[in-house]
């Protein structure tokens, strides 16, 4: 029995039925991530402690180890948001979901590789060098929740939580082979979440199958008192049969088949909807173009405000050799910063200045609710809404580099979930022997349990055995 092959259920299962023991996967997953992180540079910590730590099979997870984001703040454990900013940064408290997970018997394996401060779609722009694509280790791996998903496809970990602004979780899940699952603004707490645009960012899921997705989003979803954002009502259980035996109403996006997709992408796509179990139908939002452009004003925006207490008074990286206050908060941020962040944050200082917010930010932001709307009235016809996960497949590393407009455009169609609030989930339809890529199904915001099961239903009918781990 091959461990790291098995789902995060079928762990779990076996843990409770007496045949593996939960320490005895937990030293698996570790030595895994040893063995393997040198080449695909997954993880920026890994968590030293596991495995002294207490076992137990009788709870949820049954101390199955996960990965962690690293924008995600863990108690005790190194947090660096793959910045030089916060590089020795150790939180004294969890996350919401990561407690919610521990309680459920999770433990922690690592802490996985990402652009900083999530602000990339590639990982190569992480203070700690790019995470790599197990299929081709000279590609991307996706971002910014890169680590995270090349941790799972190579089998390093059975699962892996996210978060996703644009598209971070689901991106780098399509390009390795995977399910991502962003659930609706709001189900999950970002509360010990490290903000980047706080009216985007999602916690999510990275797992090898929606069954385990769901699992993951059980046990964290619900409401928060430190999350003022979050929904008020508990979400209904998952009924990952629900969709079974019914034809649901799809509409897909018209756009998915025009040229910016890759033509083997396009092809794929309308083979695997001629196969679904589903009434489908072909919709058009001519205004799809302006939907990154309107991503590129506002979260910027959000993160220039976000990232202004990173002024090496309070915690964090602090230049040395300084003399004056103005000189430190300078320094500081000049040399405590990547380039992408950088610039994001003056994109989003500028924008939000006197004399361009009212050109810029105001208009973006009924720019936003005018396509929410028009989304809004597509989910009052249809049950979900499909389109490629991203236009390209995973690119080299170093392609799109001089490229910043082709690399914001990798989130054509993921953006959208985020600046409607819906829930979004990937999985993989490549061929076998293909480069990974994935289709990306939508529901209305607050469906997160229908979306589930729908995709449980579409991810039966593809021969999951064509995309198996990698990394071996």
């Amino acid at each position: 029995m091959n461990i790291h092959e098995l789902t995060l259920e079928s762990l779990v299962d076996l843990i409770k039925k007496g045949e593996l023991s939960p320490k005895e996967v937990a030293q698996a997953f570790y030595e895994r991530t040893y063995e393997l992180n040198p080449k695909y540079n997954a993880f920026i910590t890994i968590n030293e402690r596991l495995l002294s730590e207490e076992f137990k099979a009788d709870l949820p997870l049954a101390s199955v180890p996960l990965a962690i984001k690293d924008n995600i703040v863990t108690a005790g454990i190194r947090t660096t948001c793959g910045s030089r900013m916060l590089s020795d940064f150790v939180p004294p408290f969890d996350a919401t979901a990561v407690l919610r997970l521990k309680k459920a018997g999770a433990k922690i394996l690592g802490k996985t590789n990402m652009d900083e401060f999530a602000m990339g779609s590639s990982n190569e722009y992480s203070y700690f060098g790019p995470a790599r694509n197990p299929h081709d280790p000279e590609r991307v791996a996706g971002g910014s929740s890169g680590g995270s998903a090349v941790a799972v496809a190579a089998g390093m970990a059975p699962a892996a939580l996210g978060s996703d602004t644009g598209g971070s979780v689901r991106q780098p899940a399509a390009f390795c082979g995977i399910v991502g699952f962003k659930p609706s603004y709001g189900r999950i707490s970002r509360f010990g979440l490290v903000a980047f645009a706080s009216s985007f960012d999602q916690i999510g899921f990275l797992t090898k199958s929606v069954r385990d997705a769901a699992l993951l989003y059980e046990i964290t979803a619900g409401p928060d008192p430190k999350d003022a954002s979050m929904i008020s009502e508990q979400p209904p259980p998952v009924e990952l049969d629900f969709w079974d035996g019914r034809k649901p109403k799809v509409a897909v996006l018209k756009q998915s088949f025009d040229k910016f997709v890759d033509e083997d992408i396009r092809e794929r796509l309308k083979e695997v909807l001629e196969k679904l179990p589903a009434e489908i139908h072909e919709v058009s939002i001519p205004e799809l173009s302006h939907i990154v452009p309107i991503y590129c004003i506002i979260a910027p925006a959000e993160a220039s405000a976000n990232l202004a207490r990173y002024d090496g008074v309070r915690y964090g990286f602090r230049a040395e050799g300084v003399r004056e206050l103005q000189e430190m908060y300078y320094r500081t941020r000049s040399e405590g910063f990547g380039d992408e962040v950088k610039m994001r944050i003056m994109v989003g200082t500028f924008v939000l200045s006197i004399g361009y917010a009212e050109k810029y930010f105001v208009k973006a932001q009924k720019a936003r609710r005018y396509i929410s709307n028009k989304f809004r009235d597509i989910f009052s016809k249809f049950d979900f809404i499909i389109t490629p996960t991203v236009p390209n497949k995973p690119f080299k590393l170093g392609e799109k580099l001089e490229d910043p407009v082709s690399m914001y455009l990798q989130d054509t169609f993921t953006v959208i979930a985020n600046l409607i609030g819906s829930p979004a989930i990937t999985i993989p339809i490549h061929r076998d022997g293909e480069l990974p890529y994935g289709m990306q199904i939508m529901a209305a915001p607050g469906e997160d349990s229908s979306l589930l099961s729908v995709a449980a239903v579409f991810e039966n009918r593809e021969n999951r055995g064509e995309h198996g781990n990698r990394g071996d």
